[in-house]
C-alpha cells in the first residue's frame, strides 16, 4: 500500500476552518469518532531508521498492529506494510524489510507516542472518501510520564486527486497552519537526532569544474542507492510501475554499479573494485533468474496476442504460464533466501561503506573534463570496434548469428551506462549520445529477449513431448519471436547511424 500525506504544524489554540469550500459538489465532511492512538516505535541504538526515512512501530488496537513504513520517491510518499504479530516482538517479515537500513543491529523500542485523534473525511457525492483530515494532540511519553507535546494536522489522500489535497492546504495554512518538511511524529519525538544524516550517503550535484572522484563519487552514490532502495520491495514481490518490477530496478542497480567499477577501474583501488564487483556479480545472477522469469511471463501473453485475427490456443498458452510461474517461485524463493543471508548483509555494509567513501586512487584528484573522457572511450570502442569475444555494432553482419548480436548487446550496456556516468558533467553530444544509445540498447534487448523467449516456448514444448496442442502453440510462439529478432536486426543500423554522428561522439576524442 502507498500512503501520501501532508503534515502541517498548527498551536494548541488552532481551530480548524470552514472546509466547504474544498468539498466536490454534492460532496460531504463527515466527522469521525475520536480515538487514543499509543504507538511503540523501534529503532537501532544509533536511529538509522528514523535517520533514513523509515519507521518499524506498534500500535494498540489496530487490526494488523505492526506497521513499516518506507521512503516511496516524492516527499510525504511513503509505502506502508503492516502485519499482526505479538506485542513485544517485531514480525521477522518486518524486520527483513528494513535490512538495509538496519544492517543487522538490534531493534529496540526507542519512542512512545499517544495521540488523540480527530479525523474527518473528505466524501464524494457516492460516499467514496477522497481525503481524510486528522488533527492529532501529540503526547510523547517517557513510562508514564509525558516529556513533550505538540499538534499537528495530517491530511492523508485517499480516492482524491492532488488538487483536492491543494484545496486543503489553502485552507489551513489561510487559518495559520505551518506547511513545511514532512517530519514524521516519531523524529519529531526523538529530537535533533533523529532529523541527521541517513547512513547511506545521497549523490550530490558536482560543482561547475569537479574533480573526477567528485563524479565518480556521485555515479556510486546513485547506483548503491538505486540498488538498496528496492530491496524491500524485492522481498514484497511489488511492482514499482505499471510496466516495472523492483527485481529489475535492483538489478539494473547492480550492473550499473559494476560497469561504474570496471570503466573508472584506473582511478579506484583495485583489489577494492574486483571484490565489490564480485559480490555484486553474485547478487546480480540470482536476481537474474528472478528477472529472467517475469521477463518470459510478460512477454509470453504480449506474444500470443499480437495477431488478434490469428490467435492461439488459450488453454495452451494457460499451460505455457504455469510452468512459468513454477519457474518464477523457484527463482524467488532463491532470491529471498540470497537476501537473508550473511553473504548480503555483509555486502550491504559494504555498499554503504562505498556511497560514504569510494576508495579512489590519486589520478581521481584531476579534473573530471581531463579524466574522464579518456575513461569512457575504452568501453565506446569495445561497442564500435568490436572486442575479442565479438564483432562491434558498426561491422554486425544482419545475417550474424544470435551469439554475435547478444556480444554486441553487452558491449552496448557497458558503454551505455558509461556514458550515463558523466554525461551530466560533459552535457551537449555527451547527453546526445546517452540518448541515442538507449535506442540502440533498447533494440539489443528486444532481440535478445526475443530470442530467449523462442527458445523457451521450444524448452516447455520439449517438457510435455505428449501434449500435442502445446507443442504447435509453442511452435506458433517461436515462428512470432524470430520475427520480432529480424525486426530489431532491421532497425538497428540506422539507430546506430544516428548514435555514431560526429556531433555526439567528438568529446571522446
Amino acid at each position: 500500500m502507498v500512503e501520501e500525506e501532508r503534515k502541517y504544524q498548527v498551536g494548541p489554540d488552532f481551530t480548524l476552518p470552514d472546509l466547504s469550500g474544498c468539498l466536490p459538489p454534492g460532496g460531504s465532511l463527515a466527522g469521525l469518532p475520536a480515538v487514543t492512538l499509543t504507538a511503540t516505535y523501534y529503532d537501532t541504538a544509533d536511529l538509522r531508521l528514523a535517520r533514513a526515512g523509515v519507521s518499524l512501530r506498534h500500535r494498540r488496537g489496530d487490526a494488523e498492529p505492526w506497521t513499516v513504513k518506507l521512503p516511496a520517491g516524492p516527499v510525504g510518499v511513503r509505502h506502508e506494510i503492516s502485519r499482526t504479530g505479538r506485542r513485544s516482538t517485531p514480525p521477522a517479515e518486518l524486520v527483513e524489510l528494513v535490512t538495509v537500513f538496519s544492517r543487522g543491529a538490534a531493534l529496540e523500542p526507542a519512542a512512545v507516542v499517544r495521540t488523540e485523534r480527530h479525523a474527518y473525511e473528505i466524501r464524494d457525492p457516492d460516499d467514496r472518501v477522497l481525503a481524510e483530515i486528522a488533527d492529532d494532540a501529540v503526547s510523547v511519553l517517557s513510562g508514564r510520564r509525558v516529556v513533550r507535546r505538540f499538534r499537528e494536522i495530517e491530511v492523508e489522500r485517499k480516492g482524491g486527486d492532488r488538487d483536492l489535497l491543494d484545496a486543503v492546504a489553502a485552507a489551513l495554512t489561510g487559518a495559520g497552519a505551518r506547511a513545511g518538511g514532512f517530519t514524521p511524529k516519531h523524529v519529531r519525538a526523538l529530537g535533533p537526532a533523529a532529523a541527521g544524516e541517513p547512513e547511506l550517503v545521497a549523490p550530490a550535484d558536482p560543482p561547475a569544474e569537479p574533480t573526477a572522484a567528485q563524479v565518480v563519487t556521485a555515479a556510486v552514490r546513485r547506483s548503491v542507492g538505486r540498488l538498496l532502495a528496492h530491496d524491500p520491495l524485492v522481498r514484497l514481490r511489488a511492482p514499482v510501475g505499471d510496466d516495472d518490477t523492483a527485481v529489475h530496478q535492483m538489478r539494473v542497480g547492480c550492473r550499473r554499479l559494476r560497469s561504474d567499477l570496471r570503466t573508472f577501474g584506473p582511478l579506484l583501488r583495485t583489489d577494492w573494485a574486483r571484490s565489490l564487483r564480485d559480490e555484486l556479480k553474485w547478487l546480480a545472477d540470482v536476481l537474474g533468474a528472478a528477472r529472467d522469469a517475469e521477463v518470459l511471463r510478460a512477454r509470453l501473453r504480449r506474444t500470443a496476442a499480437a495477431d488478434p485475427a490469428c490467435p492461439l490456443d488459450p488453454a495452451a498458452v494457460d499451460r505455457i504460464d504455469a510452468a512459468l510461474v513454477a519457474r518464477q517461485d523457484r527463482a524467488a524463493a532463491a532470491v529471498a533466501e540470497a537476501l537473508r543471508s550473511a553473504r548480503y548483509l555483509a555486502l550491504v555494509e559494504t555498499l554503504v561503506a562505498a556511497a560514504r567513501a569510494p576508495e579512489l586512487t590519486a589520478a581521481a584528484g584531476g579534473p573530471a573534463a581531463e579524466v574522464l573522457p579518456r575513461l569512457v572511450a575504452k568501453p565506446w570502442r569495445g561497442l564500435a570496434a568490436g572486442r575479442a569475444d565479438g564483432p562491434g555494432a558498426g561491422s554486425l553482419d544482419p545475417l550474424a548469428p544470435d551469439t554475435d548480436w547478444h556480444a554486441v548487446r553487452i558491449n552496448g550496456k557497458k558503454a551505455r551506462y558509461a556514458v550515463d556516468a558523466v554525461a551530466p558533467l560533459v552535457g551537449g553530444g555527451a547527453a546526445k549520445l546517452a540518448r541515442s544509445l538507449s535506442r540502440v540498447q533498447n533494440l539489443l534487448g528486444e532481440h535478445q529477449d526475443a530470442v530467449v523467449a523462442a527458445q523457451a516456448w521450444l524448452d516447455v514444448a520439449r517438457e510435455h513431448p505428449a501434449d500435442h496442442e502445446l507443442a504447435v502453440t509453442a511452435g506458433r510462439l517461436y515462428e512470432r519471436e524470430r520475427n520480432a529478432v529480424r525486426s530489431a536486426r532491421a532497425a538497428f543500423p540506422d539507430a546506430w547511424r544516428r548514435a555514431t554522428k560526429k556531433g555526439r561522439t567528438r568529446w571522446l576524442r
